[in-house]
């Protein structure tokens, strides 16, 4: 049997939302009372994809879109999808060791740095028994 995780988790960070216009999902959840709070770009695949994090209260929904390259899949699903819940921690590295240790099955190999926020932001992800994807995330 696996340990069980011992480390302080603050709270669910945000829910992480893959669409395929950006623009029109930030005017759909500007729509239901959030603003957006943070917005850049990544790399994925060779393309630049874009992500916006939009906060209502102590809520935060992460819409990101793609490449294009990477847009297919997302377009062929009919009921939408979450991609994954992300936790919030102190210290990404603390939990990162905490996780390795409880013997979770960890995806990257090392906590990930990510020009997000105004300082950026380290996590790295799990994978549930359904393989659903569990971040765990620290704004610096």
């Amino acid at each position: 049997m696996k340990n069980n995780l011992n480390l302080k988790i603050n709270g669910i960070q945000h829910i992480g939302v893959p669409v395929t216009d950006i623009k029109v999902s930030q005017q759909f959840y500007t729509r239901l009372g959030f603003s957006n709070v943070m917005q850049a770009t990544f790399t994925d695949n060779g393309g630049t994809g874009t992500c916006i994090m939009m906060q209502r209260g102590n809520m935060i929904i992460e819409l990101y879109q793609l490449p294009e390259a990477g847009l297919a899949e997302i377009r062929s699903r009919r009921n939408g999808h979450i991609d994954h819940i992300a936790f919030d921690v102190d210290d990404i590295d603390i939990a990162y060791n905490a996780v390795k240790k409880a013997g979770f099955d960890i995806i990257e190999p090392e906590p990930v740095f990510l020009q997000f926020w105004k300082n950026g932001c380290k996590y790295f992800n799990i994978t549930g028994p359904d393989g659903e994807r569990l971040e765990f995330n620290q704004v610096l």
